[in-house]
């Protein structure tokens, strides 16, 4: 579990708020922290998350609303922002988290693969937005997009998600001028290495984390706090003049700008 909450954003109780991916890994950490600062919490995922809901539910005496769904089908994705809106109101927070780095190399990447990583880590991010942009029409709504410093670096072994994370910073700065005058803000968050259980698990190895700290200006590893205070300060009037920026949460080691 993540650590106390760092910072109050008063303006969040209450608020409702969307989360992709919502039920493990930093989009767990990003519910927790949401909760606790008051929100009310919708968010979806593929795997059965009633097991963290209830553990919220007894932590902050508050459920977040859990809704089964692949963001891959836009049908069900919009139909999930449209249960959420009946449940706490019009979404007036979107954070467009989930995402899969799955590892792939160019030669081996079919066209099924491509169109199925492009879905998840793209095409969803679009439509959740336009989604959510109707809701926000009248009153106004903050946007985050889950980005990467993957392709800020270069790194090879995964193109299409380097590709995709690269679209996302192209689509929130041109959804945060469109939607800019309906008072919409729309910004990224691109993450550095987080040291989650997947990450530990599949690609953490001494040898990597000790290369990649060197890349740091500060040598410590990310954890998941560290994106959640970012987030909530992106979706909290305390940003309320920042729209289509760019903020990279990775200890130094990209330069966005």
């Amino acid at each position: 579990m993540i650590p106390p909450k760092t910072a109050t954003f008063h303006d969040l109780k209450g608020k409702s708020v969307f989360i992709t991916g919502g039920g493990s890994g930093i989009g767990a950490a990003l519910s927790e922290g949401f909760l606790a600062q008051g929100a009310s919490v919708a968010f979806v995922q593929r795997s059965d998350a009633t097991a963290f809901c209830e553990e919220m539910a007894e932590k902050y005496g508050q459920t977040p609303l859990f809704i089964s769904c692949d963001i891959t089908d836009i049908g069900a994705l919009e139909r999930a922002i449209d249960e959420a809106a009946e449940v706490h109101g019009a979404i007036q927070v979107l954070v467009n988290n989930a995402a899969n780095d799955e590892r792939h190399v160019v030669g081996e990447v079919r066209e099924d693969f491509w169109d199925w990583s492009q879905a998840i880590n793209l095409k969803a991010y679009f439509f959740a937005c336009q989604a959510v942009a109707k809701g926000m029409a009248d009153t106004g709504g903050t946007i985050v997009n889950f980005s990467s410093i993957s392709y800020m670096m270069g790194n090879a072994g995964y193109a299409s998600y380097a590709a995709a994370n690269a679209g996302i910073t192209g689509l929130t700065y041109s959804l945060a001028r469109e939607l800019g005058p309906r008072n919409i803000r729309v910004n990224a968050l691109a993450p550095g290495w987080v040291l989650t259980e997947k990450q530990l698990d599949k690609w953490a190895t001494p040898e990597a984390l000790a290369t990649h700290l060197e890349r740091q200006c500060l040598k410590k590893h990310l954890v998941a706090q560290d994106i959640v205070d970012a987030t909530l300060f992106l979706s909290s009037e305390a940003s309320r003049m920042m729209t289509g920026q760019v903020m990279a949460v990775d200890g130094g080691v990209v330069h966005v700008g």
